[in-house]
């Protein structure tokens, strides 16, 4: 070819790598405005990573988290996972066309995910997980056909519709738990053919898991844990899922049977059935999933005996069947379990001895057979064949004997737990050889101290990591040594109720200056209660009640900013309660009854808003109670009985709305009971017994319908008792002693008078008070008329008539009706002189000391007014016949 030819063709060629080129950068430049514009919508860049790396400084394909493609020099993988980002996503991010693979796990990304993520059609992974973001789980996932690995756990997506799953042929991984998902699980995810696994644990899905996930011949784990799913497992459960190997069902609402032909699932590594409600007994062909490794079927239902198959499970490290109703024995042949890490049978009704073998696995690490009715005793070289084991739970069942000396052998004890057994003999001191120890519960068994000092307590002084010390309900007879000083800082539960412990409690106590909880209650202590108390700044619960401690309460108990419960009853403790009890702001329980008290209720421990017990019963403390009472609106227990408490029941304690226990026995209170009682509608035990009380019972008192226990006697109490409500439940005791009250006869009080007669007899009264107004009125009025009408007939006879008409005048007498009621106290029947057909006549003085005669007209009888008319006449004339004769 000439020279001259190739001219052409270079240029061709060059004009071509040109064009590419062109494009190139533009794509690029598509890509990295795509990733710019992801990092203006960054609010938190903790590292500054992509603040100061993502720069148009710099090529594109150097930045980090950013992977190009070799032929495109497109961005095919972008992963900024775990650098603390919070933002959201920019709808840009659809233009990385060319992305595989887009991880953006572990920050705090938030909102929606735009839909231009679509266009992604080459994506093959997506992981998500350990973000912030929500809506529903898009629809447009359905279109990314390439899509083989999608992980959005832990985000707070709450929808899930089939057509988010559709399409994507190829995923291999799907993993949506830890989201608040709910509704239905798509039976289209039965399509999904190549799916290795499917994780839908921890959402809000309800109802059957589809029958097509067990069409799945590729599943390898199933996990649907922590939803509402129920329903039966479907008997061919395994015939479909040749290399299905973890399976979790755990915490659902699953029923029914747990399916024979799981022996079929013979790759099955994990088996997770617990927390369900699966009955029946437990497949014996379990037995044969030889690759078992760890078996958790615990908090169901199940019945019957442990298969003793289960031996055959050697590579099993987790067998969980607790919390069943399983019984019989334990097989000896769990002790083939040679590669048994963890062992909990507890809280079954299993019986017999624990098998000699078990105790001669040395992969053991826990054991809990707790709460069953083992017996039997544990074998004497327990330490020699559990090297490894941590933690031990044999509370509640029947073991006795001792323990053995070679339990600290077992030197990586961190928990004991022998509690509740009939253990006897001497604790062994070589427990505090166990210096990993943290947790020893021992309460409740019979065990004995053969010295006058607790010496246990300073052998465990050794174990520098002990938190809990549980030694109560064991009669120990001894004295608490000082010793006890000496435990470690990080002791935080003391428990020594219970045990005939004597003497005083020792000063060396406040140097366990991380005690939460301090609890001798119900031995004989005697002394004072030690100040030192005062350095336990975290103590939060101090039991001291049942004991023989006196002195006063030290101020320095003012001083615990964190005390929970103060118990000092039941002791023989004297002088005033602090004035600064109140400082106590975290008290919820006071109880300080029973005791020697004698002074008045400081005002400060009105203070205590979120104080919910008060017990200050049977001491002798006086004074009123004052209206800052009602401050305690969280309490549900106010007792002070057995005091010398005076003056009225404020009302303000009508403010205690979730009062459940109010007693004020035996106090001197006075006054009514207040109705403000009431609108405590959730009392259940109301005592206003022995007081001076008085008034009546309100009947308020019967909208309390939770009110169990009333009781009133011996008080001053009057009136009708109410028998609505509660009150249909009470007996006479609860009324006894109060000399006023009436009521139906159940309560051993007379009846009250008739109402109705009471009525009738008022209705009475009140007509003839009417009717004698009515008659005096009328009188009065006649009266009038006659005047007038002899005023009338004196003119016509003339001046010599003069005489005559003022004697008739003056014996008129003019009165009031107030005069009337005076003059006979208001018509009563003791001025009575007669009655007739129409009237009544009475007897009165008058206020000028006349004598008179009063008639009282029945206006409402036929006929009175015409008697009254003649009666009128005939007097008027009667006085003018006098007259006349008078005269002549």
């Amino acid at each position: 070819m000439m020279r001259g030819d190739l001219f052409p063709l270079v240029l061709l060629l060059t004009q071509c790598v040109t064009a590419f080129l062109a494009m190139a950068l533009t794509n690029i430049t598509t890509d990295e405005s795509a990733l710019l514009a992801l990092k203006s919508r960054l609010t938190i860049d903790p590292s500054h990573i992509l603040s100061r790396n993502w720069s148009d400084s710099t090529a594109v394909c150097s930045w980090i988290g950013v992977t190009c493609g070799s032929r495109h020099q497109r961005v095919t993988a972008l992963d900024i996972s775990t650098m603390g980002l919070t933002g959201n996503l920019p709808p840009d991010m659809g233009n990385l066309t060319f992305l595989v693979s887009l991880k953006l796990s572990r920050n705090s990304f938030h909102g929606s995910l735009p839909q231009e993520l679509a266009q992604l059609r080459r994506l093959e992974v997506i992981d998500f997980r350990f973000n912030d973001f929500s809506g529903d789980v898009p629809s447009w996932f359905g279109f990314l056909a390439q899509l083989q690995f999608k992980n959005l756990r832990n985000n707070s997506f709450s929808g899930f519709g089939p057509t988010s799953i559709a399409n994507m042929s190829k995923v291999e991984v799907l993993d949506l738990s830890y989201n608040p998902l709910q509704g239905k699980i798509p039976d289209e995810i039965g399509t999904l053919h190549n799916l290795k696994i499917l994780s839908l644990q921890f959402n809000k899905f309800d109802g059957l898991i589809p029958m097509t996930i067990f069409n799945i011949s590729s599943l390898e784990t199933l996990a649907l844990t922590g939803n509402s799913l129920s329903g039966h497992l479907p008997g061919d459960l395994c015939r479909s899922l040749p290399r299905l190997n973890e399976l979790y069902l755990s915490a659902n609402e699953l029923a029914g049977q747990i399916p024979s032909n799981i022996s079929q699932c013979s790759q099955l590594h994990l088996l997770e059935l617990s927390h369900n409600k699966f009955s029946g007994s437990v497949p014996s062909g379990i037995g044969n999933l030889t690759a078992l490794e760890i078996l958790n079927l615990h908090s169901n239902e199940l019945t019957g005996q442990i298969p003793e198959e289960l031996g055959n499970l050697r590579n099993l490290k987790i067998l969980g069947m607790e919390n069943n109703f399983l019984i019989g024995s334990i097989p000896k042949e769990i002790g083939n379990l040679q590669s048994l890490e963890k062992l909990f049978l507890g809280f079954n009704n299993l019986r017999g001895s624990i098998p000699a073998e078990i105790f001669n696995i040395s992969s053991l690490q826990v054991i809990s057979v707790a709460t069953n009715q083992l017996s039997g005793q544990l074998p004497s070289n327990f330490g020699h064949g559990l090297p490894n084991i941590e933690e031990i739970y044999l509370d509640s069942n029947n073991l006795s004997g001792e323990i053995p000396d070679s339990v600290s052998n077992s030197s990586k004890l961190t928990i004991i737990g022998f509690a509740a057994n009939n253990f006897t003999g001497v604790v062994p001191n070589s427990l505090g050889e166990l210096s990993f120890l943290q947790s020893l519960v021992l309460y409740g068994n019979n065990f004995v101290s053969k010295s006058s000092e607790l010496n246990l307590i300073t052998s465990l002084t050794n174990c520098r990591h002990l938190r809990r010390l549980n030694l109560g309900d064991i009669l120990f007879n001894s004295s608490l040594p000082v010793s006890v000083g000496n435990f470690s800082n990080s002791l935080e539960y003391f428990f020594g109720y219970n045990c005939g412990l004597y003497g005083s409690i020792p000063d060396q106590f406040g140097n366990l200056t991380n005690l939460l909880v301090l609890s001798l209650h119900g031995n004989q202590l005697t002394g004072s209660i030690p100040k030192t108390l005062v350095n336990l700044q975290k103590l939060q619960g101090l039991a001291l009640m049942r004991n023989r401690i006196s002195g006063p309460i030290p101020d320095t108990l003012c001083g615990l900013p964190n005390l929970n419960g103060l118990l000092l009853h039941q002791n023989q403790i004297s002088g005033a309660i602090p004035d600064c009890i109140g400082n106590l702001t975290a008290l919820r329980s006071l109880y300080i009854g029973n005791n020697n008290l004698n002074s008045g209720i400081p005002p400060s421990l009105w203070r205590l808003n979120d104080l919910l017990e008060l017990n200050l019963a049977s001491n002798v403390l006086v004074g009123s109670l004052p209206l800052d009472i009602g401050n305690l609106k969280a309490a549900t227990m106010l007792e002070l009985s057995m005091n010398q408490f005076s003056g009225i029941i404020p009302p303000s304690v009508g403010d205690l709305r979730d009062l459940i226990v109010l007693s004020l026995a035996h106090n001197k209170f006075e006054g009514s009971i207040p109705e403000s009682i009431s609108q405590l509608l959730n009392l259940a035990e109301l005592d206003l017994s022995h007081n001076n009380l008085s008034g009546n019972v309100p009947r308020s008192l019967e909208g309390i319908l939770y009110l169990t226990y009333f009781n009133v006697s011996f008080n001053d109490l009057s009136g009708e008792i109410p028998n609505g409500g509660p009150f249909k439940n009470f007996s006479a005791q609860a009324f006894a002693s109060n000399g006023g009250l009436c009521g139906d006869p159940r309560y051993g009080v007379p009846p009250c008078q008739n109402t109705k007669v009471h009525k009738s007899n008022q209705r009475k009264v009140i007509l003839r008070v009417v009717y004698a107004l009515l008659g005096a009125a009328a009188l009065v009025f006649f009266l009038v008329l006659a005047y007038v009408f002899v005023r009338y007939r004196r003119k016509e006879v003339g001046a010599a008539k003069t005489q005559n008409e003022l004697s008739f005048n003056a014996t008129l007498l003019r009165a009031s009706y107030n005069d009337l009621l005076q003059a006979t106290e208001g018509f009563n029947n003791s001025h009575l002189l007669g009655t007739g057909g129409f009237s009544s006549v009475y007897k009165g003085t008058l206020r000028n000391g006349d004598t008179v005669a009063i008639k009282v007209f029945n206006s409402q009888q036929e006929g009175a007014f015409k008697s009254f008319d003649r009666e009128c006449e005939v007097a008027i004339l009667g006085q003018l016949f006098l007259g006349h004769h008078a005269k002549s």
